[in-house]
Parts: C-alpha cells; structure tokens; sequence
C-alpha cells in the first residue's frame, strides 16, 4: 500500500505506520529468543507485541500440567524486553471452564509473568460473572470478539485495565471488510474505554480479502485526533 514506506523489511515498514502486531506463528511453532531479539530491535522504541500462547499449552494440555510448556514459551517470548506488550490465551472451543484447572494454571502463569494476559475463550461456560471474576482475579482481561459467540462475548470483561479487540471479520469470519460505520463506533468505544483508564488494543484478523491493513489504518485516522498515539494499537494479525 501506498501508505507504506518502500524500504526495509516487511516488519520495519509495517512498524512505520502501525504501533503493534500480534505474533500468531507462536500458537503452531517455537521461534528462539534470538528471533524475538531481531524482531524488537526492527521495530520503534513504542512498538509492541502480542504474543499467542502454543496450542501444546492451550489446545493439547488443556491448560493442565503444562509448566515445562510455559516456562519454554516465557523464555523465548523474553527476548522481546520491554516491547513485549501482551499474551493472547486463546482457548479451544470445547474447552469447559473448571475452575480448579484454570486456577493452577493462571496461578503458574502469574509466578512467572506479571505482564498483561488475555483469555479468548470460545465456550459459553467463559461468559458466566463468576468466570469473569476468576480471570480478573489473576488480572487477566477477556478479549472482546467479532464474531461473538454471545453479547458477552462482543466486550471486554474480566480485568478492565486492558482492553483488547480482536476482530475475526463478520458476517463471513476472515473475509468480511468492515464498514466505515462500524470502525467509527469501534473508535468510539476504544476513546471511552482509554478515557476510563484501559490500556487498548485493536486487532484485525479479517485478512483473506485483504481488509485487516485498510481496516486497521482507518481506525487510526479515527483516532487521530486523540492525544496518547496509543490509545488504540490498531493492527493486522500476523
């Protein structure tokens, strides 16, 4: 896109116009802390990451008794420093909240890490008050989904001093383009929610028509007129 600079990396001219990715190679595979490394020093002093969490932890543990996993995991995603801004815990559709599990393991994931997490679950046992509880308990935030599996779903919960969008694409997940009319309502709502003191973040995942870049650097203009550049970290998943 015209927008971008011609020059550098994939990443570096990503970086120039957006403030943040989400790292979604880490759910199938491990990257060394050297790659991690690389990838930091590419990038902006005020350019972060999200991570995703690999499905050995969140899709075959089950989260259960999945340390060595996390402590694998927390290592490598280290070599990010300071620009390692999240965790994404995405959850498998048939994953049942129980409480005891979720406990120990976000209990674990605490010892180790005391920077932002968020859940995305995809069941509806997750949506419960009771659910949104536990995870703020731990500080965890709930991502706000599009599609959603329920109103519920469609907002942030749990922790509210993080609050972070991924956006799949609707009505066709992946492939829908959002309207203008609903990228400026999503700004309004990422404006109020910083003005209540949430640290923001906004991912497009609706990438096989092309739609997460334009998406997400119209929502920036959206939010051009708003003083903190991050109250919104508007990006394409990756």
């Amino acid at each position: 896109m015209s927008r971008f600079p011609t020059e550098g990396t994939h990443l570096q001219r990503y970086a120039a116009c957006l403030s943040c990715t989400e790292i979604n190679s880490s759910f199938y595979r491990p990257h060394r802390a050297e790659t991690y490394a690389r990838w930091a020093t590419s990038v902006p002093a005020d350019f972060r990451f999200s991570v995703k969490l690999p499905r050995a932890i969140t899709h075959a543990a089950r989260l259960r008794g999945a340390g060595a996993e996390l402590d694998r995991f927390l290592e490598q995603v280290r070599g990010l420093g300071g620009k390692l801004g999240c965790l994404l815990i995405q959850l498998p559709p048939s994953l049942v909240l129980e409480c005891q599990p979720v406990k120990r393991f976000l209990a674990a994931l605490r010892r180790r890490h005391p920077g932002a997490a968020v859940v995305e679950p995809r069941h509806a046992s997750w949506f419960a008050d009771s659910a949104a509880a536990l995870l703020a308990e731990y500080g965890i935030g709930r991502v706000a989904a599009d599609p959603a599996l329920s109103a519920a779903a469609s907002v942030p919960g749990a922790d509210r001093r993080l609050c972070y969008f991924r956006l799949h694409g609707s009505p066709r997940m992946y492939f829908s383009i959002y309207t203008d009319h609903f990228l400026r309502a999503l700004a309004r709502q990422l404006r109020a929610e910083q003005a209540a003191g949430a640290e923001c973040w906004c991912i497009f995942d609706n990438t096989a028509h092309g739609g997460a870049v334009p998406n997400a650097l119209r929502t920036r203009e959206l939010l051009h007129d708003v003083r903190d550049h991050d109250v919104a970290r508007a990006l394409n998943s990756s």
